[in-house]
């Protein structure tokens, strides 16, 4: 997982994670979107998504 991805992805857990805080989303939606913000934090945090690999993707940078 490269690093814009990284960063990327905890900006948007915690944009969640305020809105969930404030009370601007509830309910199914809040709880949903609170499960996503904790999955893009944990995998920000150990660097690797566990779909990229059978999907083919990557987002780190190429080796020259």
């Amino acid at each position: 997982m490269g690093t814009f991805d990284r960063m990327l992805r905890a900006i948007v857990a915690l944009v969640i994670g305020y809105l969930w805080w404030t009370g601007t989303i509830r309910g199914g939606l809040g709880v949903g979107l609170t499960i996503l913000a904790v999955v893009f934090l944990l995998t920000s945090a150990i660097s690797f998504c566990p779909l990229y690999r059978p999907l083919g993707l990557s987002t780190c940078g190429r080796a020259k």
